[in-house]
């Protein structure tokens, strides 16, 4: 199984879909989309809200991956666990 689930994830812009033209002041309070010139008055925290949607999507594609993952740990436990065992076989 991973050790590390983290994941970047690219905000876009709303108006245009631009991932990665981007301009902030130092404490990214105030956010401008260089391609299509949207300003984000709310800086960071509103482009993230904006992007709820897509970050949602991430977070569930991750949840179902690490799901996946402890399904195929538990498996291989246990059939080391009862390996030679006659009476229990896992499939």
């Amino acid at each position: 199984m991973k050790k590390n689930y983290s994941k970047n994830i690219s905000l876009r812009c709303v108006t245009c879909g631009s991932d990665s033209d981007f301009e902030s002041n130092d404490d990214k309070t105030y956010i401008v989309c260089k391609k299509c010139n949207r300003e984000y008055l709310g800086g960071y925290s509103e482009l993230v809200e904006l992007n709820e949607g897509l970050i949602n999507d991430e977070v569930m594609k991750t949840k179902k991956e690490l799901a996946q993952d402890m399904q195929k740990e538990i498996t291989e436990r246990l059939k080391n666990a009862f390996k030679g065992n006659k009476y229990i076989h896992i499939k």
